[in-house]
């Protein structure tokens, strides 16, 4: 019986009711979210593509301890050789380097960190000595450089080390941090750890 009543009740609709609409506040937190969304994307991704590319290179601050080992090497090295550092980070072994007498390059695929790194070459007063490239490593050309620093990742030490051996000159120097090169013997090896420091020198048939 109460559904024969509910089926012959008539239903009124409102046609005049107006549709709800979003307050200023709303649209201002509607606003203030996508515009943050945004930012956190523009800011946050250069440093989460790398995960993205054939090698994950990420940005690890180079310790005092692995800075100290590096200069220790870099002491009694030619200095009249450009050295290149490959995935310069925030540009600090570039900047000591230059600070000790070496014209040092930085590449390095994050754009804020290159920025940073010119802004801190500025203010240690070496930007006449220094230079960073946003670039891939394995499109950029080393030939021209006889001191290489790498902090790299153990996957991609064997395919970096081929690039190395092909273009490096004879008398060249390697300084690699973290994780050595698979197949060349390192001349000297300092420290030990996380702060273990392998020097290879390119020796090459004339």
């Amino acid at each position: 019986m109460e559904l024969e009543k509910l089926v012959g009740t008539e239903i009124t609709v409102n046609t005049n009711a107006q549709p709800k609409t979003i307050s200023t506040s709303g649209k201002i937190l509607i606003g203030l979210t996508g515009g943050l969304g945004i930012a956190f994307s523009v800011i946050c991704g250069p440093f989460v593509a790398p995960a993205f590319r054939k090698y994950c290179l990420p940005y690890v601050p180079a310790t005092t301890t692995q800075l100290e080992n590096i200069l220790s090497v870099l002491k009694n090295s030619d200095k009249s050789g450009k050295l290149l550092d490959i995935g310069s980070g925030d540009g600090r072994i570039v900047v000591a380097a230059a600070r000790n007498g070496f014209r040092s390059d930085g590449v390095e695929l994050n754009p804020w960190l290159v920025q940073y790194s010119r802004i801190s070459a500025l203010t240690n007063g070496v930007s006449s000595r220094t230079g960073f490239y946003r670039k891939d490593l394995w499109k950029f050309d080393v030939s021209s450089y006889k001191h290489i620093v790498i902090f790299g990742v153990e996957q991609m030490m064997a395919e970096l080390e081929k690039k190395l051996n092909v273009e490096m000159k004879n008398d060249s120097q390697i300084i690699v941090c973290r994780f050595p090169l698979p197949n060349l013997k390192a001349s000297r090896i300092i420290g030990g750890g996380v702060d273990t420091v392998w020097v290879y020198n390119i020796k090459k048939p004339l």
